[in-house]
């Protein structure tokens, strides 16, 4: 399971970090890594085109998993380069941007866009898997989601628009009715197609969502 990124494109990281004359780059050693937007060859890289920009790098770290409260520790080792520069740049998800900036003064900016939170698929493919909705029916549906893998988000499918297998919406993805009818009539379940689906709670989606956790 890998937090989905992709690169901002330079111009707006640039426009990000205008009044920033001293940067320093901090990277991600897992998904980013894996995907080759945050990882060592790309930070490197990111050095050298803010240095070709006239930007001055205090510094830079790849940090095993940006996202991990570790982290406070990675830029506690590095405060002299940190505090140097006017402020840290993060090819990380969201989430790695979050975090730094919790254990951080200085003003903190992402270099990376986060799509979602991907499964691999095909060989080389990454799908999402979950758009963490609060209310998990896949116990129903084969284990396949129908409200992240449906692209009309169908509790009741199908829809009857499917071709040779593939969405009518989007025609390049598996029609995800079809998925989980093929997967139900392999379990020898198709008997959980006849029960009704019972509507969604969609309040269960409100931003920001909080979580108290129970001491034990």
């Amino acid at each position: 399971m890998l937090m989905v990124t992709e690169q901002k494109p330079l111009a707006e990281v640039s426009q990000l970090i205008d009044k920033c004359h001293k940067v320093y780059l901090i990277g991600c050693g897992t998904c980013a890594t894996t995907l080759h937007t945050g990882g060592k060859s790309e930070v490197i890289e990111m050095k050298r085109q803010l240095e070709d920009a006239a930007k001055e790098i205090t510094g830079w770290m790849v940090i095993p998993t940006t996202c991990d409260t570790l982290t406070r520790e990675a830029l506690a080792e590095n405060t002299a380069a940190i505090e140097a520069a006017d402020c840290i740049l993060v090819m990380s998800c969201a989430l790695g941007v979050q975090m730094v900036a919790r254990f951080s003064d200085k003003p903190v900016y992402p270099a990376l866009n986060t799509l979602f939170l991907g499964m691999e698929g095909n060989p080389g493919f990454l799908n999402e898997a979950c758009i963490q909705c609060g209310e998990c029916v896949i116990g129903q549906y084969a284990a396949i989601c129908p409200v992240t893998t449906c692209a009309k988000g169908l509790l009741t499918g199908a829809c009857g628009g499917a071709r040779g297998g593939k969405c009518e919406q989007q025609p390049e993805h598996d029609c995800a009715w079809i998925l989980i009818y093929e997967r139900l009539k392999k379990l020898g379940m198709l008997d959980k197609l006849k029960e009704a689906a019972s509507p969604k709670d969609y309040s269960k989606m409100k931003r920001p969502r909080q979580l108290e956790l129970t001491p034990l």
